[in-house]
Formats: structure tokens, C-alpha cells, sequence
């Protein structure tokens, strides 16, 4: 008779099998996401865009929302440990703010339709109810990330914080938010343009 010890490595393993394949799925769902949007995303039609069927598609996830707040869950995670190197390695101020705007600049680039799906979640979550405890960890992540480098900046330079966390993730949110938008329209300044305001706004969330 199987005893409980024995069990638990299939029972893990069923686990692992089922989180591999939602993250496959959301990994080939985050294409169509980006290009539709949240308003005019299915179930079915990101089954239709993928290598998966309908059925499929909806025994991994109960619902559109349940399977697009997975996949902007799942991006934004990814998004947030970019950083972590920059934050590691940097060996100066100048070197820590260079690696952070470089990281910054290229997700702005190659990954425009995912923010614009993210922003366009954080919306409908003030309509949305079921989206809300996504919405806000997924901001609390983003918000910590912010924390680590500013925090990293102000060891590096001999300064400390002016603002606390929130007040951070708002001002440097709110300018790439600003940068996603305008981007579409204007791709060739944009990205100079965040880089040109952060620049100004960074050295002033410090003082020694």
C-alpha cells in the first residue's frame, strides 16, 4: 500500500505538468492579447491564434479573465527580474542608472503590446471586480522592483530616498505609462523622450 511519502512526488509532478502548460498557453496567448487588446479578446480567439484548441484553452482557465490576468501576471514577473542584474552588478550610481534606462528603453521597444495590454487591464480592473487582487499584486511587484533600484541607487551615491516607495512607482510608472502611449505615434523620439525625463526625475527622488 502506498504510504503518504510516496504519493507526494506524483502529486508535485501533476502540479508542475499543470502550471507548464498554463504557462505554454499563456506564453502563446500574450501575441494575440497584445495585438487585440483586453475588450476584444476570447477564449476562442486566442484558440484560434495558437496551436491549441478551444477545449483546451478552457480547461486550463475558467475564463477570459482568468487566463489574461494569468498572462499579464506571468509577463510582469518576468519584467520585474530584468532588473535584478542591473541592481546586483552596478558598481556606481552612474553605472546602476545606465543598465536601468538601457533595460527600460528596450522593453519599451520589443515588448509595446504587452504593456499596453497590462495598462489596459489596470483600467478595466476599475469596472472589473474579478481583476482587482491581480491588478494590485502584479502593482505591489512593480512597485518593489522600483524600490530595489532607487534604494540601490541611494547606497550607491551616499543618499537616501526622498519619497517612499508609492510615491516612486508613480512618478517613474506614470512616465513609462506615458511613453507606451506615445510610442505608437512617435517611436523614433519616444524613447530619447523617457530617457531625457528620467533622467531629470531620478536624481531628485535622492539627497544626501
Amino acid at each position: 500500500m502506498a504510504t503518504a511519502e510516496s504519493e507526494r512526488p506524483a502529486r508535485v509532478s501533476g502540479i508542475d505538468k499543470i502550471e507548464r502548460r498554463r504557462i505554454a498557453l499563456a506564453e502563446s496567448a500574450l501575441k494575440t492579447l497584445g495585438e487585440l487588446g483586453y475588450a476584444r479578446t476570447s477564449l476562442r480567439e486566442i484558440a484560434n491564434n495558437s496551436e491549441f484548441t478551444h477545449g483546451v484553452v478552457h480547461y486550463y482557465f475558467r475564463d477570459k479573465i482568468d487566463l489574461i490576468s494569468y498572462c499579464v501576471r506571468y509577463y510582469k514577473t518576468k519584467c520585474a527580474r530584468r532588473y535584478d542584474e542591473v541592481v546586483e552588478t552596478a558598481g556606481s550610481g552612474d553605472e546602476l542608472v545606465t543598465g536601468f534606462l538601457a533595460k527600460m528603453i528596450q522593453t519599451l521597444v520589443e515588448e509595446t503590446p504587452m504593456h499596453k495590454l497590462w495598462y489596459d487591464l489596470r483600467a478595466q480592473s476599475m469596472f472589473e471586480e474579478q481583476l482587482r487582487p491581480d491588478v494590485e499584486a502584479i502593482d505591489q511587484l512593480l512597485e518593489e522592483m522600483i524600490w530595489r533600484i532607487l534604494s540601490r541607487y541611494a547606497d550607491l551615491t551616499g543618499t537616501a530616498p526622498t519619497v517612499d516607495a508609492p510615491t516612486a512607482y508613480a512618478l517613474v510608472d506614470g512616465l513609462f505609462e506615458q511613453a507606451v502611449v506615445g510610442y505608437a505615434a512617435n517611436p523614433d523620439k519616444t524613447p530619447d523622450l523617457l530617457t531625457d525625463r528620467l533622467l531629470q526625475v531620478l536624481p531628485k527622488l535622492v539627497a544626501a
